[in-house]
């Protein structure tokens, strides 16, 4: 007659030891230092870039506006009220629609300034980018 083999020993139940767990927790710990780094830096990426796309589109919408009027916006909501812009787009950054900085037209070469108030915009942020360079002077 044959003999049946159990896979499992008698009256010791299966499972792992403290030592394979520990072993698995190392190696968990371990990855999750090398993931978490370069899950940081991707996400400063897409805001740097979502960052650089609203200042795109702002920049755009106030160079149509003076090439239309001749002049620059009053202010950035002149853009939306003209139709240059659907709204204004919240800084990745600062969270906020309200941070954004303009700056003035510089005077022209007569001496005179040109018209309105807005000829550049910029984050109004206090971080650095990944470039080494200030968000407010992108």
């Amino acid at each position: 007659m044959l003999k049946r083999f159990w896979c499992h020993s008698k009256g010791r139940s299966r499972g792992f030891t403290l030592i394979e767990l520990i072993i698995v927790m190392t190696i968990l710990g371990i990855l999750a230092t090398i993931a978490v780094p370069s899950y940081q830096r991707s996400v400063i990426k897409a805001r740097e870039t979502a960052l650089a796309e609203n200042l795109y589109q702002m920049r755009q919408a106030i160079d149509a506006h003076f090439a239309d009027n001749a002049r620059y916006p009053e202010s950035l909501d002149d853009l939306i009220q003209k139709r240059y812009l659907r709204t204004i787009p919240v800084d990745p950054f600062t969270r906020s629609a309200d941070t954004w900085e303009t700056v003035a037209p510089e005077p022209l070469d007569t001496g005179e300034f040109a018209e309105g108030w807005v000829f550049d915009v910029f984050s109004g942020s206090d971080l650095v980018g990944l470039n080494g360079i200030p968000y407010r002077e992108w």
